[in-house]
């Protein structure tokens, strides 16, 4: 998919040294089978100029999340015209799609898809509209190679629409087993909502992918000492935007562990909403309800952290 009409195809001269920076971070539905990851890590290895900076799996949620890194170069005229990040994401999702069959998947963590979300966000000097134009590109790519339906979301979605508002259309927050687990596609196999790029209908072993561009989303998750999930959720509404708690902040109350609930949240305005104004806004309705709370986390490093572990990797070639 071409987002630069404008753009001379024959006049595609890469200049790297005057590059930009992106960023993917890559979220596949499995961590409990190590040969898969294993298989996906290899694909992504194929391109050297694309450096993993760092990967989160969590068991309990049966989720995984790749941070990679790498160059957008541009033409004669400044536009965008190839990253090593698109083959390499393309490399990983046939990986995840060979290995993993989302009927036999479960976990605490809802899903859609095999490749539930690949997000793109602009680092250094680069702009949102590279980024968009990436996750346009990957999100035709998909579609079509794969036959995997794709919704784009934020900066590449033609209007803009959220992520959120998407995944609440297609169902993505109400579990499907026991009450607290999400296994399996029970959701139907023709889509309602026309999907962006593929077909519109579902293969149940692979599902479906979210696709977008926006500016960097800080991941925050604040354990809970209690197992009613009931509690968890409904602290977690009180916290976010949308229950009338903190502005930019989206929540989702989850079962961890056999002990524990955690308040997963997404802070999109990580500079005016922070994760110390989160904790604090947690552990004070959690009190209400007379239960403790840990220390919360963050599940990736910061922009400046990634741009810095991915300059140190490329220098040392150890990428």
């Amino acid at each position: 998919m071409d987002s630069n009409p404008t753009c001379n195809d024959n006049d595609k001269k890469i200049t790297v040294q005057h590059s930009m920076l992106l960023c993917c971070k890559l979220y596949i539905s499995e961590s409990r089978n190590k040969e898969a990851l294993d298989s996906i890590e290899r694909a992504a290895k194929h391109d050297p100029e694309t450096v993993i900076v760092n990967k989160f799996e969590d068991q309990e949620y049966n989720r995984v999340r790749y941070t990679l890194v790498s160059y957008v170069a541009h033409d004669s005229i400044g536009c965008p015209i190839y990253s090593p990040l698109h083959q390499s994401v393309m490399a990983m999702a046939e990986a995840a799609y060979e290995a993993i069959n989302l009927e036999l998947h479960s976990g605490a963590h809802p899903r859609l898809g095999v490749v539930d979300d690949v997000v793109f966000h602009p680092l250094g000097r680069a702009s949102m509209d590279e980024a968009s134009w990436l996750a346009k590109a990957v999100a035709a790519d998909i579609g079509n190679r794969f036959q995997v339906p794709v919704y784009l979301y934020a900066a590449a979605h033609p209007t803009g629409k959220a992520l959120d508002t998407i995944r609440r259309e297609l169902g993505y927050y109400r579990p499907n087993f026991m009450g607290n687990q999400w296994a399996g596609w029970t959701h139907p196999e023709i889509l309602s909502e026309r999907p962006n790029e593929g077909p519109n209908t579902v293969t149940r072993a692979r599902g479906i992918a979210m696709i977008g561009a926006r500016p960097w989303v800080a991941t925050y998750n604040i354990p809970i000492l209690s197992t009613d999930v009931t509690v968890a959720r409904r602290i977690a509404f009180m916290v976010s935007a949308r229950g009338g708690g903190l502005p930019t902040v989206q929540t989702l109350g989850l079962v961890h562990g056999e002990d524990t609930t955690e308040i997963a949240c997404m802070l999109l305005e990580p500079n005016q909403i922070g994760a110390d104004r989160v904790q604090n806004h947690v552990q004070m309705l959690a009190e209400e309800e007379g239960l403790d709370v840990e220390k919360g986390y963050f599940t990736d490093f910061s922009p400046e952290m990634i741009v810095e572990r991915y300059m140190k990797l490329i220098s040392s070639g150890s990428a």
